[in-house]
């Protein structure tokens, strides 16, 4: 994609294999270089940029309409973006929104993340479906100096997220109790005043969505590090554990998170729920693998089948690894199956006595219907049920 003659381009997007897009940076200056996906989401954009999971990754979103309700703090899924960069088609118009507090670019620009708008995403996107997920440097100057043989250099010499761990990036520094529940007109945030269940969630890059719907379902909420030990969730004593969502490649994190779970599974009789990444470190504890997917699951109309009920789900996904079904052992059922791809969404302990579950998808972040939202009902009903 090239520039029009009279307008110089402000910013680039540099592949490694050296296909170079040109168009208008907004948001900070600099370069970023990260792995690339699209994300098909129409709305939300300001909750994937501060998604955890999105660490490493720059998002071309592939709806052009971004960035015209602004941003607020309210929709914040962590403290800043995560994300590394975004790739727009149009820009960013004046905001239109009674909850907007400021703009995108501002936004963006104040939290330093590069983002650039003039983009053919189509084509963008096309690309990454039939070549899959490309390293890319992302680059924006408001002089329009750019050293394109140098930016491909930065894209091609970037290792990629095959065995890097990057919950250990995005966690929590110390443990922390969540009492906030889910958004609801007019009060908006409540707080759990009358929690019935104790819960460790274990922090691989929790969305602050995911803790308030555990405390909706009645649960008071004990975070603590990614790197946690057995030792240290069961000092507190839980009803329950939590496996969070996060980036990276599960098999790295599974290093230090494998073993712990197992202990927990082997020590105790403990309900435990787990979602996104933390969904591949249940299954890998459990005795499956993971793979790397060609471009990944991002967006929030993905039809999942819930195999026991055979229900369908409209979900929100993100995530750049799956479980792979053929490697979970006997003592496994998977539950839920990807009605786009059919890979794996869900496995679940085959136990009388015990529930332990876990979802690829985010049952927290309600696509239009909730329809996934049973799922945290479920975790309260076997902690109650346990007692």
């Amino acid at each position: 994609m090239t520039a029009r003659a009279d307008q110089t381009p402000t910013a680039c997007l540099a592949l490694a294999d050296g296909t170079v897009f040109y168009g208008t940076g907004f948001g900070a200056t600099g370069i970023r270089v990260a792995e690339l996906c699209f994300n098909t989401s129409m709305t939300g954009y300001q909750e994937i940029m501060t998604d955890p999971s999105y660490a490493g990754q720059v998002v071309t979103f592939t709806f052009p309409h971004i960035g015209n309700v602004g941003v607020n703090p309210e929709d914040d899924e962590t403290g800043d973006p995560v994300a590394e960069g975004m790739v727009v088609k149009w820009m960013p118009t004046e905001p239109s929104n009674w909850r907007a507090v400021q703009e995108l670019s501002d936004w963006l620009s104040a939290r330093g993340r590069i983002a650039i708008g003039g983009i053919d995403t189509r084509r963008l996107t096309r690309a990454i479906r039939q070549q899959g997920a490309p390293h890319v440097a992302l680059a924006h100057d408001p002089e329009g100096n750019f050293d394109i043989e140098a930016l491909v250099a930065q894209a091609r010499a970037f290792k990629g997220l095959m065995g890097l761990d990057l919950a250990k990036e995005v966690t929590c520094p110390q443990s922390y109790r969540w009492d906030e529940m889910r958004w609801a007109w007019p009060q908006g945030y409540a707080r759990q005043e009358a929690p019935k269940h104790k819960v460790v969630a274990v922090d691989y890059g929790a969305k602050r969505n995911i803790l308030r719907c555990l405390a909706s379902a009645g649960c008071d909420v004990t975070v603590l590090p990614a790197t946690a030990t057995a030792d240290e969730v069961m000092a507190h004593n839980p009803d329950g554990i939590f496996l969070s969502n996060g980036p990276g490649d599960p098999a790295a994190t599974g290093e230090y998170a494998v073993p712990m779970i197992k202990t927990l599974l082997n020590d105790t009789d403990l309900p435990m729920f787990g979602i996104c990444l933390g969904h591949q470190m249940l299954a890998l504890a459990l005795g499956g693998r993971t793979i790397k997917m060609n471009h990944g699951h991002h967006g929030a109309n993905h039809p999942v089948k819930d195999m026991v009920s055979g229900k369908v789900e409209i979900t929100s996904m993100n995530h750049g690894f799956a479980v792979d079904a053929a490697t979970l052992p006997e003592s496994v059922v998977q539950t839920h199956v990807s009605l786009f791809d059919g890979s794996n969404c869900g496995i679940a302990l085959k136990s009388d006595d015990r529930k332990v579950y876990s979802v690829q998808h985010h049952p927290e972040a309600s696509p239009g219907p909730q329809d996934s939202f049973y799922l945290f009902e479920q975790f309260a009903e076997a902690m109650a049920a346990r007692r």
